[in-house]
């Protein structure tokens, strides 16, 4: 197994076919660790955010013997492990190859795979053949494996939640025979066989590395104009029949609490960190109550034990409930008392950070702590504190923005596209929460 890699360094898994960019791609994975002020930091992949709850074990074990013990989930819906010793990858790697959370280590990075999480638990279709067979198909192109750790795919059960999240390729499902397939941002998509979804979204993507080969794109959006436009018509040369239909422009998450009566139960995570007991009783109940993906794709129709966890676009987790509404209700009890979000009047609903100072060397601010300081009655908008100007992990859609800069935080509203002219709060932490609040009603 491959020890841990330094970010500067290129890495050889991607040797071969990779296009052309200057600085090359620093997104970190599991093979390939970056280096943070509070010790290493592996992301680990978890394509749709399902994990088993074997696999979630495997992953607590990994954060308490080589990391922090927490685990830190990201607007993909993947895990991060903080505080590892640079040393330690070979034996991770190790550990994630056993759990079936590495089956390929010269796709680690191309497996970015988001996808409805409440999909097939309240009546929408279930997306879990899409994700098997789209996980299959990338960790089998040798063309995939060029692919940035930035490269997005985004599998929606008609509801639109993930295809807001700006994705490079989406498919959404049109009921159970069709599907509609969109390259980038393009507001035109192409009707293609249901069956045909996730090699249809593969040769998507690989028509886009042709693309970007010598032009410096990791994404699709990073394309100039016109080989994007023929990239888009190339694609739908081949696909299907194109219509019209926008992307939307806010993303709706799950609500915490019961979802469909019970056939779930959503949870949210204030900051997106979990403690290894928070993640011990999430994975707990999982395996308790919970049903496995079997259950609601349609290929089984009886109960199963053992369950599963999926992690959402953002820092969520829903559970597929197994159970009555007593047990539900005594589940989310447990969850709520262990400090986790279950309800949607909860003041943590829709609050989000990076991880701040002094875990980033770029952050100006403890922009967790001042998040927490400044949490009061829910917000109609979601906020996210940032602790630079990169704003790493920051939503999409409509939100408000608050940034650390050398001056104060600087706070704006964003519509998509649009940012409305922003206000600048200095040093004085009761007007910066009041400001927030203001902004987020």
């Amino acid at each position: 197994m491959l020890a841990a890699m330094p970010d500067s360094a290129p890495s050889p898994l991607s040797v071969g076919g990779v296009p052309s960019r200057a600085g090359g791609d620093a997104c970190p994975g599991t093979l390939r660790l970056h280096r943070a002020d509070d010790g290493a930091l592996a992301r680990v992949r978890i394509p749709g955010g399902v994990l088993a709850p074997g696999q979630a074990d495997a992953l607590l074990a990994a954060a308490e013997r080589f990391g922090d013990g927490d685990l830190h989930l990201t607007s993909r819906g993947n895990v991060q492990l903080r505080g590892l010793g640079t040393e330690c990858g070979g034996a991770l790697a190790a550990l994630l190859t056993d759990a079936g959370l590495l089956p390929s280590a010269a796709h680690e990075r191309a497996r970015n795979i988001v996808a409805s999480p409440s999909a097939g638990l309240d009546g929408s279709p279930s997306l879990t053949v899409w994700l098997r067979e789209l996980d299959r198909l990338v960790c089998g192109s040798p063309a995939a494996a060029a692919l940035s750790g930035r490269f997005l795919f985004a599998l929606d059960d008609g509801r639109g939640d993930v295809d807001a999240l700006g994705a490079d390729v989406t498919v959404i499902a049109e009921g159970s025979s069709a599907a509609l397939l969109r390259i980038g941002a393009e507001d035109e998509v192409f009707r293609i066989p249901a069956a045909e979804a996730p090699r249809a979204a593969l040769r998507g993507t690989e028509a886009f590395l042709r693309a970007a080969s010598g032009s410096g794109a990791w994404r699709v959006k990073d394309l100039p104009d016109d080989v994007r436009v023929e990239l888009v018509r190339a694609i739908g040369s081949a696909a299907g029949p194109a219509e019209r239909r926008p992307r939307p422009r806010t993303a709706t998450p799950p609500v915490p609490g019961p979802l469909g009566s019970t056939a779930a139960l959503g949870i949210d995570v204030p900051l997106g960190r979990l403690t290894p007991a928070q993640w011990r009783l999430l994975t707990d109940t999982a395996r308790r109550y919970g049903t496995d993906a079997a259950r609601h794709s349609g290929t089984d129709t009886t109960r199963h034990s053992g369950g599963e966890l999926r992690l959402t676009p953002w820092r969520g987790v829903v559970i597929p409930f197994g159970a009555g509404e007593a047990e539900a209700a005594d589940a989310l009890r447990r969850l709520s008392a262990s400090g986790l979000i279950t309800a949607p009047d909860s003041p943590w609903t829709g609050v989000g950070a990076c991880i701040g100072h002094p875990g980033c060397a770029k952050s100006l601010s403890d922009v967790r702590a001042e998040a927490g300081a400044a949490v009061g009655a829910p917000g109609r908008l979601p906020v996210y504190w940032s602790g630079c100007e990169r704003r790493c992990g920051h939503p999409h859609g409509e939100w408000i923005d608050v940034v650390a800069t050398p001056d104060g935080h600087r706070i704006s509203h964003v519509r998509g596209e649009r940012r409305d002219a922003p206000t600048t709060v200095r040093n004085d932490p009761a007007r910066l929460a009041a400001a927030v609040a203001g902004a987020r009603a």
